[in-house]
């Protein structure tokens, strides 16, 4: 007999058969859409490879955009601050920019003071302190406009007064400055308009050029005697109008190295420079500039010529090469050398191609005026030809047997390249049968006022600034054939001195270009001095510091500080507007 259930017992059966059919239906179901379709994985899975790619290609593309898109939206830049140390060569004994005469102390003058004009990026000369300069149709009268709102580092107003303090004091002799040439035999007053009138005993193309000389405040140095202006405590602590001003000095040893502390003029005309501080460490000699560079003692220097260059570390140094308006020539002493069938043979046995490719491929340089101060047409050179040189040198000491035995004596600096170029030259001239000795000076006023004033020197291997304009006045007309001058080839010839002084006086750029042709025409046919080669500057800096551009046109080396106040070397990112 049965027994019979309980209705809990009863649900609970029914509960548990409930149970096994669910989990039978589960497997099933299992089973025909999971199992069942595993296999289906092989048949799509080139399909989900491509998907899992595209999604990957997406992802991939929108970093890189974003990457891209940052990137092209900002800008490395510099930002205010920092401090620039320029390592210079040779002592600073003033900072006067009157008396300025190593590259120390041209480098400091260029930092410290502001003239009337500059030279432009271009190398031609523009505007600095003036804001405008005009002459009228004679080329006498210069009409100059001062910028307004000028202030003295020491935030005292600069006026017509200072230029005409300034003028004063360069025209007078008892304070024999550099600039005095710039404004001889002119006078300069202030008319009723408050422009500065400059008035030329004779004309020139050139006087804009001229008032590249640094100005001076009256109200320190008004009341200085002119023959005591060196000695006055200006010359160690000045008060300028440039891009920096004074802060103090560190000498270093006893044997003239320097460290100058500038700091940027809060009242610079251009606004205050973007980096805070510059350092002129001035060396006194060139190893310890190389040692300087490589070690990371200073920013940068342009002071490195010659075997130098090969002792830098250029791994991690930037080089800038910048051609500048100087040139390095051989000038024949025509009082001596007066011959000039004798110095045409010269010219014609030195293998110039030779010299210059054993400079590392120097600029040539067969004419003391270039192509980027006017445009003319040169006249052509005598090829090299070393057999027919040597022929008419030979017929010249035959009949002049002193000449024969006491030869030649060619003078050089001892600076840069030129002991090299002058041996080489030497060698060029022994071989065409001369005698030759060489006399190799240390730079300074024993050499100025021993060899160079009274011309002690057959030839003289020497670098001369060009300037910016074509003027050759300094260094080709006969009145400079004097032991104060510049003529250092004693070169006199009247019709060339006519040339020279119609062509600086000529208004009109066409016909002034016309003279100098001739005047190059007498040049070449008198040979009062041979090209060598046009110098440039190696401007080494550190990595990731802004200075001059490269595609600026420097007049001389201290130009390069022209938008010194642009300079930086705090870099940063900036993020710019779309």
């Amino acid at each position: 007999m049965s027994r019979k259930l309980s209705s809990g017992q009863k649900i609970a059966r029914k509960f548990t058969r409930l149970s096994k059919k669910a989990s039978v239906a589960t497997l099933e179901h299992v089973e025909e859409n999971f199992v069942d379709r595993l296999s289906h994985i092989r048949r799509v899975r080139l399909l989900i490879l491509e998907w899992a790619l595209l999604v990957a290609a997406i992802i991939f593309l929108s970093i890189t955009q974003a990457y891209w898109y940052t990137d092209s939206y900002s800008v490395n830049t510099y930002r205010s601050g920092g401090t620039y140390t320029e390592a210079t060569m040779g002592e600073v004994k003033t900072l006067n920019p009157l008396f300025a005469s190593t590259s120390s102390e041209k480098t400091l003058s260029k930092l410290l003071f502001s003239s009337l004009s500059t030279y432009d990026y271009a190398g031609h000369a523009g505007y600095d302190l003036a804001e405008s300069i005009q002459s009228d149709e004679t080329g006498k009268i210069w009409t100059v406009k001062l910028r307004s709102g000028l202030k003295w580092s020491d935030g005292n107003p600069l006026t017509n007064d200072d230029v005409i303090f300034t003028s004063s004091l360069i025209k007078n002799p008892l304070v024999n400055s550099n600039y005095s040439s710039n404004l001889r035999g002119v006078t300069v007053k202030e008319d009723e308009n408050k422009n500065l009138i400059f008035t030329l005993s004779g004309a020139s193309a050139y006087f804009k050029s001229a008032l590249d000389f640094p100005i001076l405040p009256k109200h320190i140095l008004g009341s200085v005697s002119p023959e005591l202006l060196l000695e006055h405590t200006f010359s160690n602590k000045p008060v300028g109008s440039g891009a920096f001003t004074y802060n103090h000095t560190q000498t270093i040893g006893t044997t003239g190295e320097k460290i100058v502390y500038l700091q940027a003029n809060q009242n610079y005309y251009k606004g205050a420079p973007l980096m805070n501080s510059f350092v002129v460490h001035a060396f006194v000699n060139k190893t310890d500039i190389v040692n300087a560079l490589n070690n990371g003692t200073v920013t940068a220097s342009g002071e490195l010529d010659g075997d130098y260059l090969n002792k830098v570390d250029k791994v991690n140094l930037n080089e800038k090469q910048t051609l500048i308006n100087y040139g390095v020539f051989a000038f024949l002493n025509t009082d001596r050398l007066s011959s000039r069938e004798l110095r045409q043979a010269i010219r014609q046995g030195i293998d110039l191609n030779k010299i210059r490719a054993d400079l590392n491929g120097a600029t040539a340089l067969d004419y003391p005026i270039l192509d980027t101060q006017i445009s003319l047409t040169y006249p052509e050179l005598p090829s090299y030809d070393r057999a027919t040189a040597k022929n008419t040198i030979k017929t010249f000491l035959e009949q002049h047997a002193d000449f024969a035995k006491t030869g030649l004596t060619i003078a050089t600096l001892n600076s840069g390249s030129l002991p090299k170029i002058t041996e080489k030259i030497a060698s060029e001239l022994r071989e065409l049968g001369l005698k030759i000795e060489i006399s190799v000076y240390e730079p300074g006023q024993d050499f100025v006022l021993n060899t160079l004033a009274p011309r002690s020197y057959d030839i003289l291997i020497y670098e001369i600034g060009l300037g910016a304009d074509p003027d050759v006045f300094a260094y080709y007309h006969s009145s400079n054939a004097t032991q104060n001058g510049h003529n250092l080839s004693n070169y006199k010839n009247a019709v060339v001195s006519d040339l020279i002084l119609s062509a600086r006086s000529t208004m009109n750029q066409e016909l002034r270009a016309k003279k100098y042709e001739r005047f190059l025409s007498y040049f070449v046919n008198d040979v009062p001095a041979i090209g060598i080669y046009r110098s440039s500057i190696n401007y080494f800096t550190s990595k990731n510091v802004r200075s001059y551009s490269q595609e600026n046109r420097l007049v001389a080396p201290a130009d390069r500080f022209q938008d010194v106040y642009r300079w930086g070397i705090e870099k940063t990112t900036k993020n710019r507007t779309p």
